[in-house]
């Protein structure tokens, strides 16, 4: 198959995003690990994964980013159901192995759950899915931002997000990262809202960087993106 290589890379890095963020989750319920550290294993873990294969994938490690790469025109259509599927099979796949290990001491798995109302929930959700997809969109597509600094810029938003949202939605800004551990836990029926809402907040993330960086091309006379 055609870009399998990719493919590939989208399985690996969401796997381990998985494996090791929603594991810190894991060990922090059943207090081994401090619940502060689980927004470092979270921004560090994509912060790696996208220097390991951010050069053959783009690093997106979650459908909702794909999505909106895709609506931007940054990214083609053809290839969004191939790189969700293996999104998607890299964050099962990942749980998969905590079902393994820690299902008779744990039945969380690190699913995203809400400790707020709806409304506030998916408002949390959808101003961090913004912000994130706000900040990939901006290091991976335009020339005068961070530049190699991208996968640091990118995984220090994750975890100051983690730390925000949290405690009020699990900061999940990943429909991917959600499946997974609620297949397992048994509450696919209760996340809808996790694979709703990032994706409209990526989204809005990625258009309205696009829009701020036409209106600056204009002003530089550089012309319209």
């Amino acid at each position: 198959m055609k870009n399998t290589s990719q493919y590939i890379a989208e399985f690996i890095g969401t796997f381990f995003m998985v494996l090791f963020a929603c594991g810190a989750i894991i060990l922090a319920s059943l207090d081994i690990t401090p619940s502060f550290m689980i927004p470092i294993i979270f921004g560090g873990t994509i912060t790696i994964m996208i220097y390991a294969v951010g050069h053959i994938s783009g690093a997106h490690f979650n459908p909702a980013v794909t999505i909106a790469f895709c609506v931007a025109r940054k990214f083609p259509m053809k290839k969004v159901p191939f790189y969700i599927l293996a999104q998607v099979l890299g964050a099962t796949f990942a749980s998969y192995l905590h079902y393994l290990r820690f299902g008779p001491l744990n039945h969380n798995f690190g699913a995203t759950t809400l400790s707020v109302s709806l409304p506030m929930g998916m408002g949390i959700e959808f101003i961090l899915s913004f912000v994130l997809m706000f900040v990939i969109i901006s290091v991976a597509t335009d020339t005068r931002a961070v530049g190699e600094l991208a996968g640091l810029a990118i995984g220090l938003t994750v975890a100051l997000c983690a730390f925000i949202g949290g405690p009020d939605t699990g900061a999940s800004m990943n429909p991917a990262r959600s499946f997974g551990p609620a297949l397992f836990n048994g509450t696919l029926s209760q996340t809808w809202m996790y694979f709703i809402v990032p994706i409209l907040g990526t989204i809005s993330g990625a258009l309205v960087y696009e829009k701020i960086r036409c209106e600056s091309d204009k002003e530089a006379d550089h012309g319209c993106c």
